[in-house]
């Protein structure tokens, strides 16, 4: 694909993908898979992203820019607090293709990177697709959803490129920072909720009233236990990315001028298990002390 015909894609015969974590890896291979060729830029990276990268079948190009000058369709998913910075220097380095933002952003921050490519100051051409991953690393059918909205000929050709992949694509009506908003909703109680319950537990730890509460909790609402005792392995090793995560979703709420607070007091937690990164067996135990700063 070339800048002159970026405005009305109908395939993708190199993705460029952006930090192959556990889920952009995940997608990565999905696409290789199926056919895809699929490059990401390995200069500088940790040895364990060339391993997860390798794994997924990515061809190394090296340098950023031998990516986007490769790629007619790039994707990113990176952390929130890098989205921006992360599309800006893509776009910086005359990008001329399809730009699918797939971070956990708020949608004024999913516009904000938008209008890096499609604003009226934009040269190249290029087009940027919001969108917003919900699930684990692509697994199983079924495992994970990608949400996208924009450009509808763009969006026809990322839904033909998954068609035969483990990942399902759903289009949002609306225009950039709509597919963002479903994330952000979704993730308002998902990671929200987690974070309140580890919060409570630390609580109930601090006054001594564990056995009582997990007592009543067993009358009561006899899934929030195993939810609670499951919670740290699922969270503790991500808990650092989930941070930003929640102060974009504050930042949702905020732009309506609905309460914030919540989701700030969940970065708050997700902040104090910051350490925890890497971690790929984490107790219970381990995660009050940590919200109770006894480490």
């Amino acid at each position: 694909m070339t800048s002159s015909d970026a405005s009305s894609p109908d395939s993708f015969d190199c993705v460029g993908l952006v930090n192959p974590g556990a889920m952009g890896s995940s997608i990565g291979a999905q696409l290789t898979r199926a056919g895809s060729r699929v490059v990401w830029a390995g200069e500088g990276r940790s040895t364990e992203s060339h391993l997860r990268a390798g794994d997924a079948g990515l061809v190394d190009v090296e340098s950023m820019q031998a990516l986007v000058d490769e790629a007619d369709l790039i994707i990113s998913v990176c952390p929130p607090a890098a989205a921006v910075a992360t599309a800006s220097t893509i776009a910086d380095l005359g990008f001329a293709g399809v730009y699918l933002d797939a971070n956990a952003v708020s949608p004024a921050t999913g516009r904000s990177v938008a209008a890096l490519f499609n604003g009226s100051s934009t040269e190249s051409g290029a087009i940027a697709i919001d969108g917003g991953i919900v699930g684990p690393p692509v697994s199983g059918p079924g495992s994970t959803r990608l949400y996208i909205s924009g450009d509808a000929v763009a969006m026809g050709s990322i839904e033909n490129l998954f068609e035969s992949s483990n990942l399902e694509v759903r289009v949002v009506d609306g225009p950039a920072g709509a597919a963002s908003a479903v994330k952000m909703c979704f993730a308002a109680w998902t990671k929200g909720t987690t974070a309140l319950l580890l919060d409570i537990c630390a609580l109930a730890d601090a006054e001594g009233v564990t056995d009582s509460l997990r007592g009543e909790w067993a009358t009561s609402m006899p899934e929030l236990s195993a939810r609670a005792d499951r919670s740290p392995a699922m969270v503790g090793a991500k808990a650092w990315r989930f941070e930003g995560e929640m102060h974009e979703i504050a930042a949702s709420f905020a732009a309506h001028d609905l309460p914030d607070g919540f989701h700030l007091a969940a970065a708050e937690v997700y902040a104090r298990l910051a350490e925890l990164k890497g971690s790929r067996d984490t107790s219970l135990d381990e995660v009050v002390d940590l919200l109770s700063a006894r480490v």
